[in-house]
């Protein structure tokens, strides 16, 4: 990993910062993408202090915005004349439906587009770097979700737990797609169940499900167990010839018929770039 640059979003706790920190110490350079300063500056001081001469650095943007993701992703892009790896880990769980300035349900547009809209704005870098990585963290969350698409801001009926398995069906299937459009770059696309983490996740989730979340997370792994298919993917040499899988504790696992629909995976492509204004 030594002198390649990461891109990583959802790096300020959890899961994304054992990651980054993981990673700095194998001697790559972190580019967070972050919405809370305090949060970046403090994880960015323990880069700092793990690889002092890399050049690690942040970009504040609201990943739940459209605009903000085309902001971030321009400005990187502009910095960067190559990206190593791209780590899409931003993600949440809200109890309420809520909609963006966007007009999108904030979960569908926190936790699946802004990794479309990533990773298109920055697949130049990317590909300017091949071989090169786009690493995304779903979750076995999405069992039992299936896709509306006539319904796909939740507008029906809401239910936060619902809403959260069909984004990481999402990721699950913007992965698949990502990979099969990527044949033959030299960039591969993957994506992970981390597992059920003790992190701040959900803690923001508002209502009885906090409360609920909270009590789970007795039984949670750590941060630490949970980064390592994170790792392990974006550095090993292993993962370095695999493309649209999913994976949980570091080897590939089989995900839903729902999240291994080609069809679904093409619609939903279709979709973000119909809301984003981008594609590859």
């Amino acid at each position: 990993m030594q002198g390649k640059t990461i891109v990583i979003t959802g790096a300020t706790s959890g899961i994304g910062e054992v990651a980054a920190m993981r990673l700095a110490r194998q001697g790559a350079r972190l580019l967070l993408v972050a919405r809370d300063p305090r949060r970046a500056e403090r994880v960015l001081a323990r880069l700092r202090g793990a690889a002092p001469a890399a050049g690690h650095g942040v970009y504040e943007a609201d990943l739940s915005r459209v605009s903000e993701m085309k902001r971030v992703g321009a400005e990187i892009a502009k910095a960067e004349p190559r990206i190593d790896i791209l780590i899409n880990n931003a993600g949440a769980f809200f109890s309420a439906r809520r909609l963006t300035e966007d007009g999108l349900e904030r979960t569908f547009a926190l936790n699946h587009m802004a990794y479309f809209v990533l990773t298109c704005t920055l697949i130049d870098r990317l590909k300017a770097a091949a071989p090169s990585r786009i690493v995304s963290t779903a979750s076995d969350a999405h069992r039992g979700a299936r896709l509306d698409f006539t319904d796909l801001q939740g507008e029906k009926g809401y239910d936060g737990y619902k809403a959260y398995g069909r984004s990481k069906l999402c990721n699950i299937l913007f992965t698949r797609e990502l990979a099969r459009r990527l044949a033959g770059t030299g960039l591969t696309a993957n994506c992970l169940h981390p597992g059920f983490v003790a992190t701040r996740f959900g803690d923001q989730a508002g209502g009885v499900m906090s409360l609920v979340i909270r009590a789970a997370k007795l039984f949670a792994i750590s941060p630490q167990k949970g980064a390592d298919t994170i790792v392990h993917l974006a550095s090993s040499p292993e993962a370095a010839g695999s493309s649209g899988g999913y994976f949980y504790k570091c080897l590939p696992a089989t995900p839903t018929a729902e999240a291994r629909d080609d069809a679904a995976a093409a619609r939903l492509w279709a979709e973000s770039v119909r809301i984003a204004g981008v594609d590859l």
